[in-house]
């Protein structure tokens, strides 16, 4: 799938000052990652079960 058939997603907590901040988009296999301020740059996917345990580190729980 290509970047520009993807919906990206920025989190609500990040600025408008131009912070730093990554993009996710979701499909059925994997959640992707990119660089918001470089967006021409290549993304990554995670799998799903990746990701939740990612986002559940991340979270501390």
């Amino acid at each position: 799938m290509s970047t520009t058939e993807l919906t990206w997603y920025k989190s609500s907590y990040s600025g408008t000052q131009g912070d730093d901040c990554v993009e996710v988009a979701v499909t059925e296999q994997a959640i992707c990652v990119r660089d918001s301020k470089d967006v021409t740059r290549p993304h990554f996917a995670v799998g799903r079960d990746g990701w939740t345990r990612f986002v559940g580190f991340a979270a501390g729980s």
